[in-house]
C-alpha cells in the first residue's frame, strides 16, 4: 500500500474531503477534516488489531487515563484495508518529553486487566509481515539473517524472568506517541497495547539512548519521572536485542519506495551483522 491506495481507501469509505497524511507506518493516517484522524491499515489481517485498538480506547476512557478517543465504534473493512476513525486532537502545545511518557506510563501499569483479553507483546510477530511488504527490494541473505535472529531471540525472550508485575503495557512507548495539547499529555496510537512485561515499555527508551541520540539527560528524566531504570534488570540485553531486531525488519516495509528507507535498513542490518552496539540509527 502507498500513500495513493490509502487515499483511494478514504474515498471508498466515503471520506471524500481535504484528507492530510499525518503519517505513513504500517498505517496510513490522515487528518480529515477538521475533527477526525482515520487510520488505513495495510491489509486485511490487520482488521483485529484494528477492533482491538478501538476497545483499548474505550477501556482508557473508562479509567481516567488521557488517550485518543475514537469517533465510530468499530473498525470498517474497506477495499481490503481496515479502516478507524478518531477525534482529532486539539494542536499541541509542546514537544513531549521523556517526563510525560513516564508518568503515562505509572498510569497504565497501574491498571488491572480489562474486561477483555489484551494478547502478549508479540514484538517479533511483524517480521515476517514487513519483509514480506519489501519483497525483492531487500537482500534476501539479510532477510534470512533476520528471520534466523527472530526466532533466536523469540525462545530467550519467552524464558526471561520479569523485575515488575506483568500487566497491560503501551507496547510502543515513545514520546513521539504522546501528544501534548492544552489538556496535558495524552497517549496515541494503541493497536500495540497489550499484556505483558512492563519492561517492553522500559527497553524502548534504553534503545532510544543508546541507539537514536537521545540525550543521556532526557534518559534520565524518564528513569527519574518513572522510578526505575530498566538496565538494572538482567533481562534488558536480551529485549533490547528484540526489539532491535523488530525495529531493523520494521523499516524494511518502505524499502521499496523510499532510497533513504533501503539505506537505513541496510545501516542498521550491518550494525546487528557486526555486533556494533553503538552505531546510530535513524528514527524513520
Amino acid at each position: 500500500m502507498d500513500e495513493a491506495r490509502a487515499r483511494d481507501v478514504l474515498t471508498a469509505a466515503g471520506l471524500t474531503g481535504r484528507a492530510d497524511l499525518l503519517t505513513f507506518g504500517e498505517n496510513a493516517v490522515f487528518a480529515v477534516g477538521d475533527d477526525l484522524v482515520a487510520k488505513v491499515g495495510r491489509e486485511a489481517a490487520l482488521l483485529e488489531r484494528a477492533e482491538r485498538e478501538l476497545a483499548v480506547a474505550g477501556w482508557l476512557a473508562q479509567a481516567g487515563v488521557p488517550a485518543v478517543r475514537a469517533a465510530e465504534p468499530s473498525a470498517r473493512l474497506v477495499a481490503g484495508h481496515p479502516v478507524t476513525l478518531w477525534h482529532r486532537l486539539p494542536a499541541a502545545v509542546r514537544p513531549a518529553g521523556p517526563e510525560d511518557l513516564a508518568a503515562l506510563l505509572r498510569l497504565i501499569h497501574a491498571l488491572p486487566a480489562p474486561p477483555f483479553t489484551l494478547p502478549a507483546r508479540d514484538l517479533l510477530g511483524g517480521v515476517e509481515r514487513w519483509l514480506r511488504f519489501a519483497g525483492g527490494a531487500v537482500d534476501p541473505a539479510d532477510a534470512a539473517y533476520l528471520r534466523a535472529r527472530r526466532d533466536a531471540y523469540a525462545t530467550e525472550v519467552a524464558a526471561l524472568t520479569p523485575r515488575l508485575p506483568l500487566g497491560p503495557i503501551h507496547g510502543d512507548a515513545l514520546p513521539r506517541n504522546v501528544h501534548v495539547g492544552p489538556d496535558g499529555p495524552v497517549l496515541v496510537d494503541l493497536e500495540t497495547v497489550s499484556s505483558d512485561l512492563r519492561e517492553h515499555d522500559l527497553v524502548v527508551m534504553a534503545l532510544s539512548r543508546d541507539r537514536y541520540g537521545l540525550p543521556t539527560a532526557s534518559y534520565e528524566a524518564f528513569v527519574t519521572a518513572y522510578g526505575w531504570d530498566v538496565r538494572e534488570w538482567e533481562g534488558c540485553a536480551v529485549l533490547r536485542g528484540a526489539r532491535e531486531t523488530a525495529s531493523c525488519a520494521w523499516v524494511s516495509q518502505h524499502a521499496p519506495d523510499n532510497p533513504k528507507a533501503l539505506a537505513e535498513f541496510r545501516r542498521r542490518v550491518a550494525s546487528l551483522r557486526d555486533g556494533d552496539t553503538a552505531t546510530r540509527w535513524h528514527p524513520f
